[in-house]
C-alpha cells in the first residue's frame, strides 16, 4: 500500500514539473518586471516591426506555441509588415506594457480592454464564443466539497487578481453565494491558468478557478486531470477577449489585420490556427461592445474589491 501511495505522489509531481518547467525557465530569464519576453520568426529586412501583445492566457511557452502561427499568417499576407507575438511572464508585466503603450496591437482580456481605452487604444474586434468567457471553479472529485460554504477558511487558487473570467467572475460568484470571499476564503494568485488548475489537482488548494479554453486544452493533454477534477460551479458569461490597436496605427493596416482575422474561420489554414486557441472565430467589435464589462466591473468594485488597487 505504501509503495502505491509513493508511486501516486511522484507521478503527480512529475506531471507538475512537466507543466511548469517551461514557464519557470522563461520566467527566470526575465531580470525585471518590464523585460520583454518575445517569440517571433526572424524579421525581414525593410519591414516595419509591430509588437502584438497577448495577455497571459497561458504561460509564455504555451502562448508562443499557440499564437506564432497566427503571426506567421499575418506576415505572409500583409506586405511590408512583420508582426511579433509578445508574451509576458505575468499579468502585472503585461499590464505595464499595455498601459505604457508599448504594443501596437494586442489581445487583452475584457478588463484590460476597457482600461486600454484610457491609454489610447481602440477596439476593432474580439474573440468569438462569448459563451466560453465565463469562470469555472474546479475541485477534486474526492474532495468532499459540495457547496460554496465548504470553501470557508479554505485555499482557492486563481491565475491573477486582474484575470476577469478566471478570477474576478469566480470571486463574485463565491461572494454572491454565501461567503465573504475577501475575508472568509484564502485567495491565492498563482500566476497562470495552468498553475491554478495544477494547485487543485495536487491538493494545494481545495478549489481552483480558470475558464473553459485552458481547462479544455490542458485536460486533453493530461487525461488524468479530467479523471480526477470536475467543474463544480460556473459563472454567467461576458464578451470575450478584445482585439485593440494603438491610436497611431494606420487605418489601412488595422483594416488589413481585421479582415484577415475575421476570415480565419472560412478556410482550412485559418481553422487550424483557431483550433490551437480553442476558438471558433474572431469577429468585429467596438469600444461599445464592452459596456456589459464596465457594468460588471462597477458592481464587482463596489461589492468585492477594486481590481485596480494592488
Amino acid at each position: 500500500m505504501l509503495d502505491v501511495k509513493k508511486h501516486q505522489f511522484f507521478a503527480k509531481y512529475w506531471l507538475l514539473l512537466s507543466l511548469v518547467i517551461p514557464f519557470v525557465v522563461v520566467g527566470c530569464s526575465d531580470q525585471t518586471e518590464t523585460q520583454v519576453v518575445e517569440f517571433s520568426s526572424s524579421a525581414a529586412i525593410d519591414k516595419k516591426i509591430y509588437r502584438f501583445g497577448i495577455h497571459p492566457l497561458h504561460n509564455p511557452t504555451r502562448l508562443h506555441n499557440i499564437f506564432s502561427p497566427l503571426m506567421d499568417y499575418l506576415n505572409k499576407n500583409i506586405e511590408g509588415a512583420e508582426f511579433k507575438v509578445e508574451a509576458s511572464r505575468n499579468y502585472a508585466a503585461y499590464d505595464k506594457k499595455l498601459f505604457g503603450r508599448e504594443f501596437h496591437f494586442s489581445l487583452p482580456n475584457p478588463y484590460q480592454t476597457v482600461r486600454s481605452l484610457e491609454h489610447g487604444y481602440h477596439v476593432f474586434g474580439k474573440m468569438g464564443d462569448d459563451h466560453n468567457f465565463r469562470g469555472i471553479i474546479l475541485v477534486r472529485k474526492d474532495s468532499g466539497i459540495k457547496s460554496i460554504s465548504d470553501l470557508k477558511g479554505k485555499a482557492v487558487s486563481y491565475p491573477a487578481p486582474t484575470a476577469l473570467a478566471a478570477t474576478m467572475m469566480p470571486q463574485y460568484y463565491i461572494h454572491t453565494h454565501g461567503l465573504n470571499v475577501m475575508k472568509e476564503v484564502d485567495n491565492r494568485y498563482v500566476g497562470s491558468q495552468e498553475s491554478s488548475i495544477m494547485n487543485v489537482f495536487l491538493g494545494d488548494t481545495v478549489a481552483g478557478a480558470t475558464w473553459p479554453p485552458p481547462w479544455q486544452a490542458l485536460s486533453k493533454e493530461r487525461p488524468q486531470l479530467a479523471e480526477q477534477l470536475e467543474i463544480k460551479w460556473q459563472t454567467t458569461s461576458l464578451p470575450n477577449n478584445g482585439l485593440v490597436s494603438r491610436d497611431d496605427m494606420p487605418d489601412k493596416l488595422v483594416q488589413q489585420v481585421a479582415k484577415l482575422l475575421f476570415e480565419l474561420h472560412t478556410h482550412k489554414e485559418g481553422q487550424a490556427i483557431l483550433e490551437r486557441m480553442e476558438l471558433s472565430q474572431f469577429e468585429s467589435a467596438s469600444d461599445a461592445t464592452y459596456q456589459p464589462v464596465r457594468e460588471f466591473l462597477a458592481t464587482f468594485s463596489k461589492q468585492v474589491r477594486d481590481p485596480a488597487k494592488k
